[in-house]
């Protein structure tokens, strides 16, 4: 692991807070190309109740465009959580040369979890992958989300259950 990759992490924390600010879940994306951050983003699925918004796809599209072109070769996607199917799709049919990631993902991870698309010989590219980058960090802010929002919903449960029962009375 090279420095730059705990920097580019970093970076990729801070969009994560910016969609835990919005309610989303708080995963941020990062594209480094040549050296310079070309691209960043966070998830935005609730925002816009689309499935495709991922923060590496957003990511994605938005280097495509930085660079004029489809095929990032050479570029670099820092991410706070382990690409899922779609996005390790999306991975390599972009080209991107490295995939670096914090936090694992038991359900979804598709970049040495589950399964590893990124690495997977029988596509016509792969992606080098280092995960485990400020996972501890990557983690904990994803733990915090979940917790706030079970206890937000049991709030809201018993707040409903109160309302219902002095109706009643």
């Amino acid at each position: 692991m090279e420095q730059n990759d705990t920097f580019y992490m970093q970076l990729a924390l801070e969009e994560a807070k910016k969609a835990g600010e919005l309610g989303e879940v708080p995963i941020g994306a990062i594209i480094v190309h040549e050296g310079e951050v070309i691209a960043s983003a966070y998830n935005l699925r609730e925002t816009t109740q689309n499935a495709v918004t991922h923060a590496e796809l957003l990511a994605i599209e938005k280097a495509c465009e930085k660079l004029g072109t489809w095929r990032l070769e050479g570029a670099e996607l820092y991410v706070t959580l382990e690409p899922c199917p779609m996005c390790s799709g999306a991975v390599i049919l972009s080209r991107i040369a490295r995939v670096v990631y914090g936090a694992k993902d038991p359900k979804a991870g598709c970049a040495g979890t589950l399964m590893n698309l990124l690495e997977d010989s029988r596509f016509n590219h792969q992606s080098e992958v280092l995960s485990g980058v400020l996972e501890e960090e990557c983690g904990q802010i994803l733990t915090d989300f979940f917790k706030e929002l079970r206890e937000r919903k049991k709030a809201e449960k018993q707040k409903n259950k109160e309302k219902k029962g002095s109706a009643l009375s």
